[in-house]
């Protein structure tokens, strides 16, 4: 699965977004999101409440999906570039591509 991450600093204290992949379920923050039925070739849009920030399509066999990505602001550089990252998952988790502030000894 291919997941292009739309990254946003969340509000504080707001969760930061988790995923993880088993085939054609994508599983976001404890929601599991079915796509098996996107078919080659095809495109689709969720509705409803769901983290996706674009239509999912069927490329070559591989879901392709964007995804909003929610992150601790607080802990993360302020300037996360302009490209959206791709994360691209068979199975396991979606490790999120966040930039983060170096952590000084003092902190620890």
């Amino acid at each position: 699965m291919k997941l292009t991450l739309h990254l946003i600093a969340g509000l504080p204290g707001q969760d930061e977004t988790t995923a993880a992949v088993a085939g054609d379920v994508l599983t976001v923050n404890g929601v599991a999101y079915d796509l098996s039925s996107v078919p080659d070739g095809g495109r689709a849009e969720a509705t409803g409440e769901h983290p996706f920030a674009g239509p999912i399509a069927r490329i070559d066999g591989a879901i392709h999906a964007p995804l909003t990505w929610y992150y601790n602001g607080g802990s993360a550089l302020e300037d996360q570039g302009e490209e959206h990252p791709v994360a691209d998952v068979a199975n396991g988790p979606v490790r999120g591509p966040v930039a983060r502030k170096p952590v000084l000894e003092d902190e620890l």
